[in-house]
């Protein structure tokens, strides 16, 4: 039987289902065996990489990269030098110094680093006595001096490792020196003449590069680098080469071929020696430190009012010995006023006692 031709009205509706499948990505349920199969699977196929149909999935937030910008430095390389002290080893820090020459010394002076130990902490006491009260032990101080001015001290100087005391004064002030660990004049030759008046104040004064130390180690030391002295006393020269490089490296000097050779040879024999971290100046106190071992005041006594002593009575003198008397006849015994005289008194004798009844010189009758 021949096929009935189709009515305008089912096309049209199957024409409408195509079109809602292309545009969904789904075949039409009810089409009919006859309907090309091409279309649907292109529809299928374009749909599979369409961003609307699959939406992303969710990041956790913390798996999300941190922005490049944000990210701190995982490195003390990569942080900017500045005025704090160098940290870690101080091998790595001398490798970190630059060599060169040693410069001119023109135009050094003292005065190139400032009023001599200025009050750069602002903490009313000059930095020499700020230095004795950190290295020294049982310190005075001045009375009056808002606890500043040290009178006097014990110190232990890591030059020599001989003990000194310390007593303000005229002649005897100078037993005592504060050592710039990094000479004044060595910083000028090395990179100092590049600092600021400020820089160089703030220098001189730091205790970071000040030791106090015994006068005549100071004196042989001179304005020497490591290369030409070393303290006599060598446990301590790790320590000093390490102070040195912190202090050229926070103030970025330079050293020449021949320090840095001396320094490593130093550092050969204690290759973990830590840069010295800034030590803490105490703060003033205006109550004085007993001076040490003090030995207690004499007691004195009160005042009595004196009492004169008794007069002695004298001594009755002695009666003299009695002169051997003799009388030739009684008239000289009466005549003495000793008449009569009897047996056993001086003077008497058988010769007088005319009778002999032991009575001489009797009165006459």
């Amino acid at each position: 039987m021949a096929a009935s031709p189709r009515s305008p009205f089912r096309s049209a509706a199957l024409a409408a289902l195509a079109l809602i499948g292309a545009l969904t990505g789904c075949a039409p349920v009810d089409a009919p065996d006859s309907a090309p199969s091409a279309p649907a699977t292109g529809t299928a196929s374009s749909s599979s990489s369409s961003p609307s149909t699959t939406p992303p999935a969710t990041v956790p937030e913390t798996s999300k990269p941190v922005p490049t910008e944000t990210a701190q430095p995982t490195s003390t390389a990569e942080v900017t030098r500045g005025p704090e002290a160098a940290q870690g080893p101080a091998r790595t820090a001398l490798d970190e110094l630059v060599v060169k020459g040693r410069a001119p010394k023109t135009d050094y002076s003292r005065e190139q680093f400032g009023v001599r130990w200025a009050d750069t902490d602002r903490n009313g006491c000059d930095t020499r006595n700020d230095i004795l009260r950190r290295d020294l032990t049982e310190i005075a101080v001045a009375p009056g001096t808002q606890g500043c001015k040290v009178l006097s001290g014990d110190l232990t100087s890591p030059f020599t490792g001989e003990h000194v005391d310390f007593v303000s004064g005229v002649q005897t002030s100078a037993d005592v020196q504060i050592d710039h660990v990094v000479a004044l004049s060595d910083a000028w030759q090395k990179g100092a003449q590049n600092l600021d008046a400020d820089q160089r104040t703030e220098f001189a004064n730091d205790p970071l590069n000040l030791l106090a130390v015994d006068g005549p180690s100071n004196s042989a030391k001179g304005d020497g680098d490591a290369a030409t002295w070393l303290p006599p006393a060598t446990d301590f020269r790790c320590e000093y080469v390490a102070r040195q490089i912190a202090v050229k490296h926070r103030y970025e000097l330079w050293v020449t071929d021949a320090e840095k050779n001396a320094m490593d040879r130093v550092l050969g024999k204690c290759p973990d020696q830590p840069l010295p971290v800034d030590s803490v100046v105490p703060e003033p106190s205006d109550t004085p430190a007993a001076p040490p071992s003090p030995q207690p005041a004499p007691r004195v006594p009160e005042a009595v009012e004196p009492v004169a002593p008794a007069p002695e009575a004298p001594e009755a003198p002695a009666p003299p010995a009695p002169a051997a008397l003799y009388f030739s006849k009684c008239a000289e015994a009466r005549a003495a006023g000793l008449a009569p005289l009897y047996a056993g008194q001086p003077g008497y004798r058988a010769g007088l006692d005319g009778d002999g009844d032991g009575v001489a010189c009797e009165p006459r009758r």
